[in-house]
């Protein structure tokens, strides 16, 4: 398939007049081809009026026709074959065995959310008979959940697959009936356009309306802003920076409707190192430490920031043990020349802060973006006295907190802002201890991890990767997992109906032989 630098919208294929951009190879630094144009405010409302316009027909779908919808994305990727990976490849810096990993993520999340559409239970069907001799009388009342409407999707910078043109966002959104307008990740443009093609081609055989997806290239202050205020979109899915969450928020609040924006935005995952694991295990943790740190150049955003740990000589093997470790990762291409940037920038600012040691850098790449792993090391008195030193560096960049007691890891982690995860590592010894960290924890993070590396996250039922302000703007939902597609739903309950206009979920006989609760019972009726 050809990558022409083209904008999808609807069933068109259309070059953006607005301005003219490359992709960068941020390996070499060397632009791209072709030229992608950027689209102008015209085609984001042409975009969103046909969103809109295919909203009631795509939501009623049946949930079979859904489903095989998203399949048809998932073997349209596949078919894709080489290509994508070659060219994501190159947009991205990521080896081909990540980036292969990576589609296999994609087409996964694509199937479960078929699975989850055919399952009915994201519905949240409910009936209640109606009771005409009590007093007051009861009516007849039924439950159920439809798509907010249209959705609009910003690709994220470290998932050119799974977290971008037809990544969880999109795959949820369209699960729950809404359709999708994306906004292509300017670094990588042409991995875009292939997903998008593939999205666009199952719209069209699966007989939907055209508006069911766009993809749309342009600046997000321009593009993006328009996007999320444009009165037609109902909810936002993002995945990138605070400043740039933040920023789309706050568009979203100061409409004449607001719109809930899911931002998944900043966080350092703290590990709590509790004293009998660390001294059993410290040098097997610390060399495991730096393989999660490093892995990918530290671009996740699980990737763990910050290592909490009772001073003396367990803390001194495993930090001796992380330090070795470091020193022998080469660094690896980061995703752009940006981002390798302001890595930079961030390790400086943080070796320079008052009462913080480096203890280890790894070796140089070769590449133009090669990003230099970092080990830092700082004391419980001096991180609680300085806010800056929870910053989160978007990298293979760490801090290591030394505690004069384990009662400084309560005070450490009632200080700390919200985060997607928190880790303890812990033998049945520290049970005391860690019974009493938890409770604590559960308020600071959306996952909780025990004697495990926090930058792996399964695509699964049980999976929530969110939490509180600022890992996201809502810490009530997750972006990963079946529970992602209760962003994009809201309840609608439908009083003494006839039996004509009740939709099939809500129908006395049961058709699609969904689980409901009826009449305050769960059954199959």
């Amino acid at each position: 398939m050809t990558i022409n630098g083209d904008l999808l919208i609807g069933a068109t294929v259309q070059h953006g007049t607005a301005s003219e951009f490359r992709a960068i190879d941020p390996s070499t630094g060397r632009e791209l081809l072709p030229a992608f144009g950027a689209a102008n405010l015209n085609d984001v409302s042409r975009a969103c009026a046909l969103a809109q316009q295919a909203f009631d027909t795509y939501r009623d779908t049946s949930l079979e026709q859904r489903a095989e919808f998203l399949e048809q994305i998932a073997q349209n990727i596949l078919d894709l074959g080489p290509v994508l990976i070659e060219r994501a490849m190159q947009e991205s810096g990521l080896p081909q065995a990540r980036l292969e990993g990576e589609r296999g993520r994609a087409v996964g999340q694509l199937r479960l959310f078929a699975k989850v559409v055919r399952d009915g239970r994201w519905l949240g069907t409910a009936l209640d008979s109606a009771l005409p001799e009590r007093t007051p009388p009861r009516p007849d009342l039924r439950l159920r959940k439809i798509g907010l409407g249209p959705v609009v999707v910003f690709g994220a910078s470290n998932f050119p697959l799974a977290f971008s043109v037809a990544g969880g966002d999109t795959a949820s959104a369209l699960a729950g009936g809404c359709p999708v307008v994306v906004k292509a990740h300017g670094a990588h443009p042409g991995t875009s356009e292939l997903v998008g093609r593939a999205v666009q081609a199952a719209v069209a055989s699966s007989g939907l309306p055209e508006g069911v997806f766009s993809m749309l290239h342009g600046d997000g202050r321009t593009v993006g802003q328009a996007l999320v205020t444009h009165p037609a979109i109902k909810a936002v899915g993002f995945t990138g920076s605070r400043q740039g969450g933040m920023a789309l928020v706050r568009a979203a609040a100061q409409r004449a409707e607001p719109i809930p924006v899911y931002a998944e935005m900043s966080s350092i995952n703290p590990m709590f190192m509790l004293p009998d694991a660390l001294a059993q295990g410290a040098g097997k943790i610390g060399s495991g430490f730096v393989d999660s740190l490093t892995l990918g150049s530290g671009q996740f955003c699980t990737n763990p920031g910050l290592v909490i740990a009772v001073e003396g000589n367990a803390l001194n093997k495993f930090r001796d043990a992380a330090a070795t470790a470091l020193q022998g990762k080469t660094g690896t291409t980061m995703l752009t020349p940006g981002i390798h940037a302001a890595f930079n920038d961030g390790v400086e600012k943080l070796g320079k802060a008052a009462g913080v040691t480096l203890l280890a850098r790894g070796q140089n790449g070769t590449s133009a973006s090669a990003g230099q792993a970092a080990l830092f090391m700082t004391d419980a008195a001096n991180f609680l006295a300085n806010p800056a030193l929870e910053d989160e560096i978007f990298g293979a960049a760490s801090l290591i907190v030394s505690c004069s007691d384990i009662g400084q890891f309560s005070q450490i982690a009632e200080h700390l802002d919200g985060q997607l995860t928190a880790t303890m590592f812990l033998t049945e010894n520290d049970r005391d201890a860690a019974l009493a960290l938890l409770p604590v924890l559960e308020r600071k993070a959306g996952r909780i991890l025990i004697n495990g590396f926090p930058t792996g996250v399964e695509v699964s039922h049980a999976m929530v990767h969110g939490g509180p302000f600022p890992a996201t703007s809502d810490s009530r939902s997750t972006s990963v997992g079946a529970g992602a597609i209760d962003r994009f739903l809201r309840p609608v309950s439908y009083q003494d109906l006839p039996a004509y206009l009740l939709p099939a979920a809500l129908q006395d006989d049961n058709p699609l032989g969904l689980w409901r609760v009826r009449d305050g019972e769960l059954a199959q009726a």
